[in-house]
C-alpha cells in the first residue's frame, strides 16, 4: 500500500495518505474507508505554544469507481452534512496539475505594474489585486488579502454571445512575458470542465434525477465556467481584528472545484447559525479536488443540499490555490427541482435566471473598477 507524508508547514503534524483507499490517518489513528479523517492537529500560536485545532472529516469520492451507487451514497451524505467532499482519480494528471500551479506562481511573482496591465474588466476576466474582493463586510475591516486571476469561457468579441455578462474574450499576459501561459490555462479550463460534468452526474443521481440532467444545453452544455488562480502572500490572519485571507462566504453557483498546495488555510463552518460558529480546517490532499456545493444548487434542491460557509486564514506562509467555479448557462432558469418539493415542502425561493443572479452577486463583492481608473490617473 502506497503512503506519502504530506508536509503541511511549520507547526503542523504530518499526516499519511493512502492513495488506494483514500483516507488520512493521524499517526496510528484507526482508518476509515472512503473518508479523509484527520482527528487533531496542532499549530503554534503567536506565543510559540501548541494549540489544538479541529480538522474536518470529509467523504472522498473516486470518479474511477465502477460502483456508482457507492459514489452517489457518499456524495449524498456529504451534501446533506456539509456540502464539501474530496474527488480523486478525476483524470487530470499530477504532472499537469504541477505545471498549472507553477505557471500560476510565475504570474503572481511578476511586478505589480506588469500584473496591472491585465486588470480585470467588467466581464470579470483578468487580474484582481489584494483587497479587491470583500466577501464578509460585517466582519472584515478590509478586503481579502489575496490576489486572483479570472479566466472564463472564451467567446470572440464579434460573437453575439459575447454580449452576455460572463461571456467574451479573456485577458492574457503577453506571450513574451509568460510563454505558453495561455495554452496551459486554456487546457486546464477544458479538462476541469469535464471533471465538473462528471461530478454533476453523480449529483443528479443523488437528487433522484436523470444522470444527464445537468448536461442539457441550457445547463452545463453552455456553462458559465470560471477558472480563478489565487495567491495568498503570507499575511497572518486575525479574525478578532477582521483580517482574513478570504472572508467567510458561500459560493454563488452550482459547484466549485478547488486544488490547493500543501499549506493549510481553508476552513468550513457546517452550521452558520451556531453561536459561536465552529470552524474546521480542510486538509489538502495532493492530486485531489476539494469540491463544494454552491448557493445555486441549494436553491435548486430547496435547501436539501447545503451550500456551506467557508473562509481562508493565513498563517504567515505563502499559499496558492486554483478554483474552478461552474454554473449553468446565462439563460438557465433556476427553480426548485421536481424531486425536491412537495405539498409539505413547497419551494422556498422564486425562480431566477442564472445570469441575473450571478451578476448581482459579483457586483456585491468586488470593488468598482472606477477605483482603479482614478488611481491610475
Amino acid at each position: 500500500m502506497y503512503t506519502e507524508e504530506l508536509p503541511l508547514g511549520p507547526g503542523f503534524i504530518h499526516y499519511k495518505f493512502s492513495s488506494r483507499i483514500y483516507k488520512f490517518e493521524v499517526l496510528k489513528q484507526k482508518k476509515t474507508q472512503n473518508k479523509a479523517t484527520p482527528r487533531k492537529m496542532e499549530i503554534q500560536n503567536q506565543n510559540g505554544a501548541e494549540a489544538p485545532i479541529k480538522v474536518s472529516t470529509l467523504n472522498c469520492i473516486d470518479l474511477s469507481n465502477a460502483d456508482i451507487h457507492q459514489s452517489v451514497s457518499l456524495l449524498k451524505q456529504a451534501s446533506l452534512d456539509c456540502g464539501f467532499f474530496y474527488v480523486v482519480n478525476h483524470g487530470i494528471s499530477q504532472e499537469f496539475m504541477d505545471e498549472v500551479f507553477a505557471k500560476s506562481k510565475n504570474f503572481f511573482h511578476l511586478p505589480l505594474n506588469e500584473k496591472m496591465k491585465v486588470l480585470r474588466n467588467e466581464k470579470h476576466r483578468g487580474y484582481t489585486p489584494v483587497l479587491d474582493e470583500l466577501l464578509d463586510p460585517d466582519n472584515q475591516v478590509h478586503g481579502d488579502y489575496k490576489e486572483g486571476y479570472y479566466i472564463g469561457v472564451e467567446v470572440p468579441e464579434d460573437d453575439p454571445e459575447a454580449e452576455k455578462p460572463f461571456y467574451g474574450p479573456n485577458i492574457w499576459p503577453a506571450d513574451g512575458v509568460l510563454p505558453g501561459w495561455r495554452q496551459t490555462m486554456e487546457k486546464f479550463h477544458h479538462e476541469a470542465l469535464e471533471v465538473a460534468k462528471a461530478v454533476a452526474r453523480v449529483i443528479a443521481l443523488a437528487l433522484d434525477l436523470e444522470v444527464d440532467f445537468f448536461d442539457k444545453p441550457e445547463m452545463l452544455g453552455k456553462p458559465i465556467a470560471t477558472l480563478r488562480l489565487l495567491h495568498y502572500e503570507g499575511q497572518i490572519s486575525d479574525p478578532s481584528k477582521g483580517i482574513y485571507g478570504a472572508g467567510a462566504h458561500s459560493d454563488y453557483g452550482l459547484i466549485t472545484l478547488l486544488a490547493t498546495d500543501d499549506v493549510m488555510g481553508l476552513q468550513i463552518c457546517k452550521d452558520k447559525d451556531a453561536k459561536p460558529q465552529i470552524w474546521e480546517y480542510v486538509a489538502p490532499i495532493k492530486g485531489a479536488f476539494i469540491v463544494n456545493l454552491g448557493d445555486m444548487l441549494e436553491r435548486w434542491s430547496n435547501c436539501i443540499f447545503k451550500s456551506t460557509l467557508h473562509r481562508v486564514l493565513g498563517n504567515g506562509q505563502e499559499r496558492d490555490s486554483i478554483a474552478y467555479f461552474v454554473e449553468p448557462s446565462h439563460d438557465c432558469l433556476v427553480e426548485c427541482l421536481p424531486t425536491c418539493k412537495s405539498e409539505k415542502n413547497p419551494p422556498k425561493f422564486p425562480p431566477i435566471r442564472c445570469g441575473t443572479y450571478l451578476s448581482q452577486r459579483y457586483k456585491d463583492t468586488h470593488v468598482e473598477l472606477s477605483v482603479y481608473n482614478k488611481h491610475q490617473t
